[in-house]
């Protein structure tokens, strides 16, 4: 057998380190580059994925799968039962993805019936003492900021931003790109584009910070002003929503107004909470 060439490129992966004072369950699926720290606990049902790190005394357990890269900071508490008193023992679960970052003191509980879980997508950002309940779906680039309590069945959608010391009733939808500012009471769906905030919520026009980030105003600025118009048809009109919309639709929608007006007439429909009112 011949000798490797220095210039060959190698992938040594190192294996999972589980510090001496951290319990890990045999039965746990723990990929390269795993680390656990100390006080850690794992349980029998939980899959790491490769170079994830784990915090002190951080509790992993029920049926719970993370991706890789994750960094999981001491306190966090992924995978337990629902806070849900229809939970009935049902073998449901969380999934994380990838590169997600889960700071002190978080709570991501499993679903509550039979074949639901809950989810985290990728590159998330949960900030400290953040609770996520039972069966919410959070997308890929998401923020959500300090001491923010998930009541369960919310959906909140990819980058959106999520504002300090607040609560999300349950069922909620919130859109893409969406912002709310801190202390806002969310009992209504945040469309996509939008800024919310107050006491009642209220939402105030659209979240220019987030769609300048995005690229959109300067990348495709007849799509940007096509946004504007249809926001301003639905919301500052005098029409009510449902004849916003059916205005809307009879244009030549581009993406982004599209996707507003999608979201609106799912949200309007019989048995949803609806639309924040624009004030």
């Amino acid at each position: 057998m011949s000798e490797l060439s220095p210039s060959e490129n190698l992938t040594i992966e190192k294996p999972a380190q589980v510090h001496a004072l951290a319990a890990v369950d045999s039965r746990a699926k723990l990929h390269h580059g795993v680390v656990v720290g100390p006080g850690a606990f794992v349980g029998p049902e939980v899959e790491i994925g490769a170079n994830t790190f784990v915090g002190q005394n951080a509790v992993l357990d029920g049926k719970l799968k993370i991706g890789a890269e994750n960094k999981i900071f001491p306190g966090a508490c992924l995978g337990l039962e629902p806070q849900d008193l229809k939970y009935k023992g049902a073998p449901t679960e969380v999934i994380i993805g990838d590169k997600n970052t889960i700071r002190e003191c978080v709570t991501i509980n499993r679903a509550t019936n039979e074949g639901e879980f809950t989810e985290i997508g990728n590159n998330t950002l949960l900030m400290a003492y953040t609770h996520i309940a039972h069966g919410c779906k959070i997308g890929n680039k998401v923020v959500i900021s300090n001491s923010v309590q998930v009541a369960g069945e919310v959906v909140i959608d990819d980058q959106a931003v999520i504002g300090g010391c607040l609560g999300i009733h349950q069922f909620v939808h919130i859109g893409a790109l969406a912002m709310i500012g801190g202390m806002t009471r969310v009992d209504r769906d945040v469309p996509p584009y939008c800024l919310a905030e107050g006491h009642p919520g209220r939402l105030r026009g659209l979240n220019r910070v987030g769609i300048r980030r995005k690229g959109l105003e300067s990348d495709n600025p007849d799509e940007f002003r096509q946004l504007i118009d249809v926001w301003n048809l639905i919301f500052k009109s005098g029409h009510v929503y449902s004849k916003g919309l059916q205005i809307a639709r009879e244009k030549d929608l581009m993406p982004a107004a599209k996707k507003l007006c999608i979201f609106l007439e799912s949200s309007i429909e019989k048995g949803r909470r609806g639309p924040m009112p624009f004030n």
